[in-house]
């Protein structure tokens, strides 16, 4: 009989990570690119903690206690946190009217001409036009757009509706046209091989494939409106904010944290309802 080969012993464990050496230079490298960025920053979170602003800090705090609770006051306070929600939907609704028939007219695979490989020079110089468009909308802060607003329509919530619709129609449309580009493009130019209109190859190619990541990304764009048409009413765009401006001008903490107290249950009965929207198209 041959002789057994001898059993293959197992290899020792290593004794230290052998990755570790590219771990502490990635660290390294990140620490060296983000010092300078502190030190541009004047970044000093040390400064929290002295004495004398912690002090400060105490007096500040407790100016908002006891917060305020008149029946009066509550239902101001009421009044205006549905109007700060009724920004929201209403800009955010505009923000969508806006962004539609521009994400049409930049998405790529609704193209007729590009079914052959290249655009044409039309159609391309189009697309490029709406892109610069949405680029110009996103990129002026719905803050400044308000700030105009409220120069040209006065105070109120029409200029936060309209800051909201400008900058949100520019993100949604961005958004809208990555999701529509990165799906699944062979039903959608079928459609167009075969006469269908763009519409048309819209609503039966790419719509149904892409429904439930559009429509989640409009809920969140719901609820991060929210947020801003509570920062909106800092400059005169009403709601919320500039109730909440006032009592800080006037150094009423009481109703200051009040106002705070109902901006976050607004902002988490905000995530409830995204929430479950997400759950029920998922």
């Amino acid at each position: 009989m041959p002789a057994a080969l001898p059993s293959a012993q197992p290899s020792p464990a290593p004794t230290r990570d052998p990755a570790w050496l590219g771990r502490v230079f990635w660290l390294g490298a990140a620490a060296v690119l983000l010092w300078p960025l502190l030190v541009a920053t004047e970044f000093k979170p040390w400064i929290l903690v002295e004495r004398d602003n912690l002090k400060v800090t105490g007096q500040f705090l407790a100016s908002f206690l006891p917060p305020a609770h008149s029946a009066e006051f509550l239902a101001m306070v009421a009044r205006e946190a549905w109007r700060t929600v009724a920004i929201a939907t209403a800009g955010l609704t505009l923000a969508f009217i806006v962004a539609v028939p521009l994400t049409l007219a930049c998405t790529r695979v609704l193209s007729v001409s590009a079914l052959s490989g290249r655009m044409a020079r039309g159609p391309a110089l189009l697309r490029q036009v709406v892109r610069l468009l949405l680029i110009v909308l996103r990129s002026v802060p719905e803050l400044v757009w308000a700030l105009v607003f409220v120069r040209v329509v006065g105070l109120g919530p029409t200029a936060g509706v309209l800051a909201i619709a400008l900058t949100y129609g520019g993100m949604l449309g961005k958004v809208y046209a990555e999701i529509l580009e990165s799906g699944e493009p062979h039903a959608t130019h079928t459609l167009l091989r075969n006469g269908s209109s763009r519409l048309q190859a819209f609503f039966y190619g790419l719509l149904p494939q892409n429904a439930a990541e559009l429509t989640s990304y409009t809920v969140y764009r719901w609820e991060c409106a929210i947020r801003s048409s509570v920062v909106l009413g800092f400059v005169g765009a009403g709601g919320l904010g500039q109730q909440l401006d006032n009592s800080m001008k006037m150094f009423n903490g009481g109703e200051v944290f009040t106002m705070l107290a109902v901006f976050v249950l607004l902002v988490a009965l905000a995530d409830r309802v995204s929430a479950g929207l997400r759950r029920a198209l998922g």
